[in-house]
């Protein structure tokens, strides 16, 4: 069978490793290089190394009550059944997980876990410790790679998926395939505070859409709570607090435990919000407080963070840091089963890309390198199984456009990538608004009519950006209560509306 796979993150080439040591012919096509896109930036680990008193169920439980109930419980059972054996394999691949003074592997605790279960290297150098390996394994096993290749469409013929559309150096090609694994990442870059790479658009999540695939759960998108404003947004790994740095207000209080009783180690939309209600009500940033950890331990546990601060002329074992909340990761996306198969024949998806259920409204810190490791390995496994075989997914229902806001008529401003992610940071960021979400829409419908045919690479990403940007705020309009990572500003109505479907499989 040839496999396109496309992207080339943990999730991606995960799945080209297993596909080729199953005996498919695999090619990689990546936006930039290879290793590129979001994993090597990860600086939190992976979760699902056991200590005394924890386990798989532990962590699906956590999984579950992170994603505030709505995660999809088989999903998540796969995912921690199949945890150790993808850590085994990422420790056979080469990846250097830091040790304990013992030899053991050092397990990490971060916001929302019971237990230290979280796996590191090189302190905060997780996922460039993992691309660095993965990369390694592509280019011993030779496989083809097509690096500088845009995403532009799926082929789909008589119902299935049959290859992709890619832009190269200003060339259209199609490259075809018997099946096709999206595993292009999320779409930080509709956001003007991000800390995804500028290659994060949207591209698979379009690319899906436009070929008719369901998608789902685009409402909930994940603001990591601290990172460093400047040019580019640098993120401050959640590890940070959960080795005991705290957030401070303008008067040195701990403020968050106004919010949450667990304080830092909340769920992320909760500290996230918390700074940004702080931040505006103080008209300056909080500060993220590592003092007390001291210089030699902040050098050691977080080199990365340690020398990127003190670049940008911050010494933060002696003053805390301005801190800012960023876009960082998508729940939603393509729907899939437990086995990366989509609502379209030869069509997976993997990753960001992939909507697997695992995360439900907000996802559990450190939990998407596992994902993309246990979903890429299960979605080369299925190639060899029928298509009518997998389990059934029940699509989600297509969001309708809400009626409960007027929002007077404005002019449609001239479209620019910045403009759009202004908009989308204002209407469609932490705090959201029914009359502020139409206002969105019709803005984002405007441009989408009114940008003419993409003719170069960044034309393309536009064009995502703009599609997802729509699914995204219809998808907020339709859940006018606040659940995890989306927060509605507006009175609750009498009954909340049902969450989407759940995704309903067989063995």
């Amino acid at each position: 069978m040839n496999v396109v796979v496309v992207g080339s993150g943990i999730a991606g080439l995960t799945a080209a490793l297993h596909a080729h040591e199953a005996g498919h012919t695999v090619t990689v096509v990546t936006k930039g290089g290879l290793g590129g896109g979001c994993t090597p930036l990860a600086q939190g680990g992976v979760a699902g190394s056991y200590g005394p008193g924890d386990g798989p169920a532990t962590h699906a439980a956590d999984t579950i009550s992170a994603g505030a109930g709505l995660c999809n419980p088989a999903a998540v059972d796969a995912l921690v059944a199949d945890g150790a054996a993808r850590i085994a394999e990422l420790l056979a691949r080469g990846v250097a997980f830091d040790r304990a003074p013992d030899g053991s592997l050092a397990r990490g605790r971060e916001a929302a876990h019971a237990h230290a279960r979280i796996l590191h290297a090189g302190g905060d150098a997780t996922g460039a410790a993992i691309s660095a390996a993965l990369c390694a394994a592509i280019q011993r096993a030779s496989i083809p790679v097509r690096e500088g290749t845009t995403l532009l469409d799926l082929v789909v013929e008589e119902g299935r998926v049959r290859g992709i559309m890619v832009l190269r150096d200003g060339d259209t090609a199609e490259i075809r395939g018997d099946a096709v694994i999206l595993a292009t990442g999320g779409a930080g870059q509709l956001y003007a505070h991000t800390t995804n790479p500028p290659e994060a658009t949207g591209d698979g999540i379009a690319a899906a859409l436009r070929a008719g695939a369901a998608v789902a759960d685009l409402e909930f998108v994940q603001f990591h709570p601290t990172a460093l404003p400047g040019t580019p947004v640098f993120l401050l790994s959640e590890a940070v607090r959960g080795e005991g740095a705290v957030l401070r207000d303008q008067e040195g209080r701990r403020f968050v435990f106004d919010s949450h009783p667990d304080g830092e180690l909340a769920p992320r939309d909760v500290v996230a919000r918390t700074i940004a209600r702080q931040a505006a009500r103080q008209g300056a940033p909080v500060h993220l407080d590592a003092t007390a950890l001291g210089a030699d331990a902040l050098a050691r546990r977080f080199p990365t963070i340690d020398r990127v601060t003190r670049a940008r002329g911050f010494d933060w074992s002696r003053a805390p840091l301005p801190v800012t909340p960023a876009a960082h990761y998508l729940m939603g996306g393509v729907v899939t089963d437990r086995h990366g198969r989509t609502t379209i024949p030869g069509l997976y998806a993997v990753g960001e890309t992939a909507r697997t259920g695992v995360h439900g409204a907000n996802r559990l810190a450190s939990n998407s390198l596992l994902e993309g490791a246990v979903f890429g390995a299960r979605a080369a496994a299925a190639l060899d199984r029928p298509w009518s075989a997998a389990g059934d997914i029940t699509p989600c229902p297509s969001p309708t456009d809400s009626a409960d806001a007027d929002v007077a008529p404005e002019p449609l401003p001239a479209f620019d990538r910045a403009g759009m992610q202004r908009l989308l940071w204002d209407e469609v960021g932490l705090h959201r608004t029914g009359s502020g979400l139409q206002r969105a829409l019709r803005i984002v419908r405007g441009w989408a009519a009114e940008t003419p045919p993409p003719s170069d690479a960044r034309a393309h990403e536009d064009r995502n950006l703009l599609r997802v940007a729509e699914a995204t705020i219809r998808a907020a309009l339709a859940r006018p209560v606040s659940v995890g990572a989306h927060h509605r500003d507006d009175p609750a109505p009498a009954a909340p509306t049902p969450a989407h479907a759940p995704i309903l499989e067989t063995a």
